[in-house]
């Protein structure tokens, strides 16, 4: 009987073990998984987390982390089983609840997922929370019913500073080489003017669905700036694009026509049609890539010499971190060919490459910025200045967007940008800041 007893005990003991062993690897199994997915390794989340689906499925705490590395490896249909079984054990688990929504909107069930983000506000959450949720419900109702027309828009109104209106030269006077250097004074209009401004702006998108993955696209939009002082730099544009769109799977292909005109003083200075090719492909919930080529047909209706082909062609990548920050890089090649052939000197060709991103300081603001440099190699040498123009172009860009509702937002912003070529004219810098209230809807 003792030793049956001592069996029975020692039964007890092995399967104690047991259920401790198999709870230290289950322990291994989550903390390893949170660690990836804190290191921003979702992938690797949810390749460590899905052999053990069959096993695991059911527990609160796999279920979720199984279901976000998903979601963020764009796997998003295993996204929503997974949290789903986290929702059917803890219905009141606002976080897997926002997240299913997520996953449903990048599905496109736009419906299901604002129907979700609406229970997730009923939650009672945070006020600067529930403004972030107001966006996303909004999103997926502007990217509701597939069969549905969509029209957006907005109005904005700026005021800023600009320390060089017309990207003149800072000289009051500069040698002209094929003049003997002798120094030429420059006009007031020609060097430098700087001016406190305000404009005015605002454009309307239109968007419809034409089944089978096809998408037609149009927009206008304008703008006026004007000046305090300098009004002779007052101007205005008015833009245009119709397009159409294709999505198969990861992919989205865009075609685009677009035509402009740009007025300097009240009159028109430049007229602009072109067509834009890109393509851009979501590699997972996280990271995108793209290409794109455009072409512009450039006319300046009182300058003829200045009438140019210009080609753009380029490579961009985005990465989207955890907490909202985003990150992006491009590298392209720019070119322009003058229209008129005995102003060869005028056409180029260039290098360029931009880097930005932005991060999200809290629910309702918004950070930014990026840098510029292009390069640019003109063809022929300046019969003026004697010197085939050569030119390194900066640029840095910082600002930031508070929401203080959905439609309504404040930016400010400033811009800097240094032109270093070796023809003195074409020297260069200028700062911009600004402050721009929006509406859109």
């Amino acid at each position: 009987m003792r030793i049956n007893r001592v069996k029975r005990i020692g039964m007890v003991v092995a399967a104690a073990l047991a259920l401790h062993s198999m709870s230290v690897l289950a322990d291994e199994l989550t903390d390893k998984a949170k660690g990836l997915l804190a290191a921003g390794k979702a992938s690797e989340a949810y390749q460590l987390l899905e052999p053990a689906e069959a096993k695991r499925a059911g527990e609160v705490d796999y279920d979720f982390l199984l279901g976000i590395s998903a979601l963020e490896a764009g796997q998003n249909t295993r996204a929503v089983f997974a949290l789903e079984r986290v929702l059917a054990m803890d219905p009141n688990n606002a976080r897997a609840r926002a997240e299913i929504a997520r996953a449903y909107l990048a599905l496109g069930e736009t419906k299901t997922a604002a129907q979700e983000f609406e229970t997730v506000q009923r939650q009672g959450i945070p006020a600067d929370v529930s403004m972030t949720v107001d966006r996303y419900i909004a999103d997926a109702r502007r990217l509701g019913d597939v069969n549905t027309t969509l029209v957006t828009g907005y109005v904005e109104g700026t005021i800023g500073y600009d320390s060089n209106l017309n990207a003149g030269p800072s000289k009051s006077s500069l040698a002209i080489p094929s003049l003997g250097n002798v120094p030429f004074v420059l006009g007031k209009d020609s060097k430098s003017n700087s001016d406190t401004f305000a404009a005015i702006g605002g454009g309307v998108n239109v968007r419809t669905p034409l089944g089978d993955g096809y998408v037609l696209l149009g927009g206008v939009s304008g703008a006026s700036r004007g000046n305090f002082s300098e009004q002779q730099f007052d101007t205005q544009n008015a833009d245009m694009n119709v397009g159409i769109t294709k999505t198969v799977d990861k992919d989205v292909f865009t075609l685009m026509a677009t035509a402009g005109v740009y007025y300097l003083d009240n009159d028109r200075y430049r007229n602009y049609t072109g067509l834009t090719g890109q393509w851009q492909r979501n590699l997972d919930a996280r990271n995108q890539i793209g290409a794109f080529v455009q072409y512009s047909d450039l006319h300046y209706p009182t300058i003829d010499t200045q009438d140019a082909d210009r080609w753009v062609a380029g490579m961009s990548y985005a990465h989207l971190y955890r907490d909202g920050v985003m990150a992006f890089a491009s590298a392209y090649y720019v070119g322009e060919r003058p229209q008129e052939n005995h102003v060869d000197y005028l056409g180029f060709d260039g290098l360029g490459v931009r880097v930005g991103g932005r991060m999200n300081l809290d629910s309702q603001t918004t950070l930014f910025g990026g840098a510029t440099y292009e390069y640019r190699d003109y063809n022929k040498q300046n019969p003026l200045f004697l010197s085939t123009r050569r030119d390194n172009q900066y640029g840095l860009l910082f600002g930031a967007t508070r929401f203080f509702t959905k439609e309504w937002s404040v930016t400010p912003q400033l811009t800097w940008t240094v032109n270093d070529s070796n023809t003195a004219i074409n020297n260069y810098h200028r700062e911009l800041v600004s402050v721009t209230v929006r509406r859109e809807f």
